[in-house]
């Protein structure tokens, strides 16, 4: 296990919001209007977390910016649109006293065009103290926005400037924002974007500054590819976004191949899984990627998806609205449709799935019950197109996880290691089944639905 990983974080359950969509706040910021506190929506929505089993929250950009978040104007100031410090505040104590734990975006690798010393180097040029701040900064041409001068994107986006994260002074800019954001927010962790970017001696400055600041502070890093375990280890982070395992998630689900997901957790998780002391962070969607149930002709299939999320190793997340099943596909210039406002009262009564939301808080529950499920290891005892099989496992006690797919109900019929006597399912009113000489036969697990059997003696 990373040495550093808190102990809280094992044990999360996250729900997920993009607060300038999920808010209704205008597209842009005029940076004139007073600020309008609209994060105190989030807090109406702090029962329905709690119901739904999750335990910490993590809130995209709320600082400063010029439309979409990740476009930081200023690190120090909540966003008008959202509120103002107080609000933040305010929304913190709530969460704290929900018994939730609270992490924000944390937008290092770049900046928008807003950002206060960006406007301090278009307006002195050479002259500005600043342009030592930013990547690739050149006075022997122009940007494409008409600077008399250019600078390094992101990814070719030229309306969000890269940080040169390299220099003193912008290393300690940024640390002090963090300090400001424990201090006055009591933040429990941070998720640093495309950290797959990040200068891995300021991935490591940051992880020791922030747990000085604070022990149990907790890093999460976005990470689409590569080896893992070179960003989430004891000197930088605690822990990257699974983009290996949400892939599978759904795709095996959507091309009937539980193949897929079944070989990512091997790799991942298995007796020789290279992530298997790394609690991964794991999620079906985010503000990114289409929402998943709008991958799916047949919304049942959302059972066997939110079964795994919850009973895999790892970490796992829900992002807001998704609980319901609601779609959502971005466009090639637009993400809103990932990112809506939404409002309680109205889903509760017109939602897609109305009872998705129980299905999951079972699940969470069962995962805060048995401690096999969010620390054990993992071992994979039986996969096929529409069915899979897998045993969580610590001292004292060994759980088996059965998916089905199929349109059906299927049999499943398992060898168990040990000499456990009996399997009770406790995701299906307790039944009891036999094991006999090692050998475990369920009859029949419903249709687009799965068991969980906490295996034990008489």
């Amino acid at each position: 296990m990373n040495s550093t990983q808190p102990d809280w974080a094992a044990d999360a359950v996250f729900y997920h919001i993009y607060p300038l969509g999920f808010c209704g706040s205008p597209r842009r910021n005029d940076f004139n209007s007073a600020p309008l506190d609209r994060l105190e929506k989030v807090s109406r929505w702090l029962p329905h977390m709690r119901a739904l089993g999750a335990n910490a929250l993590y809130l995209g950009p709320l600082f400063e910016s010029s439309a979409h978040g990740y476009d930081t104007a200023d690190y120090y100031r909540v966003d008008r649109r959202l509120g103002d410090n107080a609000s933040l505040a305010r929304l913190s104590e709530n969460i704290h006293s929900n018994g939730m734990r609270l992490i924000l975006d944390g937008v290092f690798n770049h900046v928008g065009r807003d950002f206060w010393a960006f406007r301090d180097l278009q307006q002195n040029g050479p002259a500005s103290p600043y342009a030592g701040w930013f990547k690739g900064v050149r006075f022997d041409a122009q940007s494409p926005f008409g600077d008399p001068f250019t600078y390094q994107p992101w990814e070719g986006h030229f309306d969000l400037v890269q940080l040169n994260l390299r220099n003193p002074q912008v290393r300690e800019h940024i640390f002090e924002a963090v300090r400001a954001w424990v201090r006055d927010f009591a933040i429990d962790g941070l998720r640093l974007d495309v950290a797959y970017l990040l200068d891995m001696d300021f991935l490591r400055e940051l992880a020791a500054f922030c747990r000085a600041l604070k022990p149990d502070f907790w890093l999460l890093g976005e990470v689409v590819h590569g080896n893992y375990a070179n960003w989430a280890n004891p000197q930088t982070l605690d822990s990257v976004t699974n983009y290996e395992a949400f892939k599978g998630l759904y795709s095996s689900l959507v091309d009937r191949n539980y193949f897929e997901i079944a070989y990512s957790l091997n790799r991942e998780f298995g007796p020789e899984g290279i992530y298997k002391d790394i609690p991964l962070y794991n999620f079906a969607d985010n503000h990114d990627v289409d929402r998943v149930a709008g991958r799916f002709n047949d919304p049942t299939l959302l059972r066997p998806l939110y079964l795994l999320l919850f009973t895999m190793p790892g970490i796992p997340s829900i992002y807001y609205g998704s609980e319901w099943g609601l779609a959502g596909t971005r466009t090639p210039q637009d993400d809103s449709a990932l990112r809506p406002c939404l409002e309680l009262e109205e889903l509760a009564h017109s939602a897609p799935q109305l009872h998705l939301p129980q299905f999951i808080a079972r699940l969470a529950a069962l995962r805060a019950a048995l401690p096999a499920l969010r620390h054990g290891a993992y071992q994979q005892l039986f996969v096929s197109h529409e069915q899979l099989a897998f045993a969580r496992f610590i001292a004292g006690q060994y759980v088996v996880v059965l998916s089905n797919a199929a349109e059906q109900p299927m049999a499943f019929d398992l060898q168990i290691p040990g000499n456990p006597a009996v399997a009770v399912d406790v995701l299906n009113g307790n039944k009891h089944y036999s094991i006999e000489k090692g050998y475990l036969r369920v009859d029949a697990v419903d249709a687009r639905w799965g068991a969980i059997l906490e295996l034990g003696r008489d």
